[in-house]
């Protein structure tokens, strides 16, 4: 397949395009300035920009699939995240590609009480304003044609943690859950091979 990632300078980005080429996919890794990521040998890397749908579009022309693992901390994460949802809703359906699977975030995934983790007792709620950004994309992804996932750890990732080729999907997310970057990949690519529908889940590693 011809998959583009947005956001592939990032740790999940990276990954992604790392397990999709391990798998003998195509990739297009589309970052703010090419020139900081040189060690992105083995992927077409372009400049570009995910709040802009006409930036996406050309990004994305003649793929199959994209990824999004974008994140922008110099901007409010409200203003990001709906913009980045909007552009990719419209980038990709002008570049005739429908499956979109989104790296999201534990903290606005259902908890064992149901409600999102962010709102149960004795969750750290010093990055609210991120969560909620967060939620206000995934939102805004849930007005789209396209057919997109969204994936997020169930609880929050392990950033030593190595690639051991599994994992499974939660029922709800677990704050004491935790999984490698390289893991949480394999679940994006399985997600671009072999489409369900859209939804929100939560991943876990396979214990």
């Amino acid at each position: 397949m011809r998959i583009v990632v947005f956001g592939a300078g990032g740790r999940a980005g990276r990954q992604a395009v790392a397990e999709a080429r391990r798998r003998g996919h195509q990739v297009t890794a589309l970052v703010r300035n090419p020139a900081d990521h040189g060690d992105l040998t083995d992927a077409r890397v372009v400049a570009g920009d995910v709040t802009d749908a006409g930036s996406i579009a050309q990004a994305a022309a003649e793929h199959d699939a994209a990824i999004s693992a974008a994140v922008d901390l110099s901007v409010p994460p409200h203003d990001f995240f709906t913009a980045s949802s909007r552009a990719l809703a419209a980038g990709l359906t002008k570049a005739g590609v429908r499956r979109l699977v989104v790296v999201g975030l534990a903290s606005i995934m259902p908890g064992a009480s149901g409600a999102a983790l962010m709102d149960q007792p004795g969750y750290p709620n010093e990055y609210r304003p991120f969560y909620l950004g967060h939620a206000a994309g995934l939102d805004e992804l849930r007005t789209s044609d396209l057919d997109w996932a969204y994936l997020a750890p169930a609880g929050d990732f392990d950033h030593g943690g190595t690639r051991t080729g599994h994992y499974r999907v939660a029922e709800h997310g677990d704050p004491a859950s935790r999984i490698s970057y390289a893991d949480f990949a394999i679940s994006l690519v399985d997600e671009i091979e072999a489409p369900r529908h859209h939804r929100a889940s939560a991943i876990v590693r396979e214990v």
